[in-house]
């Protein structure tokens, strides 16, 4: 439908921010529910960035998803942070208010559990011992989401050591540390493996884990989605494991923002999938 003086507006926020699949993302969702409204790509350098977020409500927009670099820098930007920011230590979208107050939130916490519930059906936190791999923003956000859906045990691993120790001071609860020398004897009796690093991406190297103590009826998920199936993936399901891929966390993670945005809470559907694995062809 064709915009209005009515329409209701949000965007992805970051520096820069043309390789952002949100527009494409939000875009599907707004045509299919036939709103009026936009989301567009919103390119700030890091030293506008905490104007340019105090302006939203001046601009009349609705919210936005904040990326990198400004992930770090919104935390102090916004009013209040809800409890998944608080949780996570970072937020990735912001809501204005009716009153104009901005309201930081993290839906990356929500994308990987739905994710995984989705492409693993049956799946439970509880069901095991998992394993993360990493300890950058993406790993804290997978392991705070773990923990609080009743995962017995996490065991964390990172090739910088201290940098896992950090997110298991900061949750608590069953995070424990393995040192990365340890990753393939610490899959012995989990239910779960998560890669949150960036090996296996384009780019990157692959992933060195050697799966052979993996139990066979271990689900094993890997949040890069470029390209979407990493060699990890590719090894745990010829060994017969499930796998989930991150496509679904991204689409999963876009659904609480549209909803605070827009007014409706939208589904992840197999066409929506295909849209947005089209947009990485071009």
């Amino acid at each position: 439908m064709s915009l209005t003086g009515a329409a209701r507006i949000a965007g992805v926020m970051g520096w820069p921010v043309a390789h952002s699949r949100s527009p494409a993302l939000h875009g599907f969702w707004l045509a299919e529910h036939g709103i009026d409204g936009a989301y567009v790509p919103l390119a700030v350098r890091p030293e506008r960035a905490r104007q340019a977020i105090t302006a939203l409500p001046l601009l009349g927009f609705a919210g936005c998803n904040v990326t990198i670099p400004h992930k770090e820098l919104a935390l102090a930007a916004v009013d209040e942070i809800d409890a998944s920011g608080r949780r996570a230590g970072a937020i990735n979208m912001i809501t204005v208010g009716a009153d104009g107050k901005l309201t930081g939130a993290n839906s990356d916490m929500f994308g990987f559990l739905e994710n995984l519930r989705a492409g693993a059906p049956g799946w439970r936190a509880a069901d095991g011992p998992a394993v993360v791999l990493g300890a950058g923003g993406g790993a804290r956000s997978v392991v705070a989401a773990l923990a609080d859906d009743g995962a017995p045990e996490i065991r964390l691993l990172n090739r910088t050591q201290a940098r896992a120790e950090e997110i298991a001071r900061a949750l608590g609860g069953p995070v424990r540390c393995v040192p990365w020398n340890d990753r393939a004897h610490a899959l012995a009796g989990v239910s779960l493996v998560v890669n949150a690093t960036s090996l296996g991406m384009d780019g990157q190297p692959p992933l060195d884990l050697p799966l052979d103590q993996l139990p066979a009826d271990a689900v094993v998920n890997d949040i890069v989605y470029v390209p979407l199936e990493t060699p990890l993936l590719a090894a745990a399901r010829a060994r017969g494991n499930r796998v989930v891929d991150g496509l679904g966390m991204l689409l999963h993670q876009g659904r609480p923002g549209f909803a605070a945005w827009f007014g409706v809470m939208p589904a992840v559907t197999p066409a929506l999938r295909r849209a947005m694995l089209a947009t990485f062809a071009r």
